[in-house]
This record gives C-alpha cells, sequence and structure tokens, in this order.
C-alpha cells in the first residue's frame, strides 16, 4: 500500500510508483471519483481522446438525420410521440 503525507495547504506528492501506474507526467491533470467513501485516482483525459472511440472497422458512419428518424421510427413502434 502506498501513503503520503497531506500538508496544511492539503497538498500531497504522489508516490513515484502511482505515477507510473497512471502514465504521468508533469503538467498532467488528475480526476478524482468518489464512490463509498473511497477516492479514486483517474488521469484526466481531454474529451478530444475519445474521438472514434466507438468507431467498428469496415461500418459505414451514420448521419444524424439517419439517427433521428431511426429514433422517431422507435418511438413510433412503441407509441411513443418523438
Amino acid at each position: 500500500m502506498r501513503e503520503s503525507t497531506v500538508t496544511s495547504k492539503g497538498q500531497t506528492t504522489l508516490p513515484r510508483d502511482v505515477r507510473a501506474a497512471l502514465g504521468l507526467n508533469p503538467g498532467d491533470r488528475v480526476r478524482y471519483v468518489i464512490l463509498d467513501g473511497e477516492v479514486r485516482l483517474l488521469k484526466a483525459r481531454p474529451v478530444s481522446d475519445l474521438a472514434g472511440l466507438l468507431r467498428r472497422p469496415g461500418a459505414t458512419p451514420v448521419t444524424l438525420e439517419a439517427m433521428e428518424e431511426a429514433i422517431a421510427a422507435g418511438a413510433a413502434d412503441e407509441g411513443l410521440d418523438a
């Protein structure tokens, strides 16, 4: 288990092996996620890193209009107003 001390200003130094495990470099940002009394430390990533995340090779892109039509058709099948 890794530990560090919190200063009077609320600051701490992340241990070297923690920085290495997260791939952190000077200037990188971290994100804190609090769940059930525990804190998880994550390397913050810019939204631009998500580009293409859901892409499937060989699949053709779907237009916004086609998505809206599919949503409306699904809502009509369920008897909902879209």
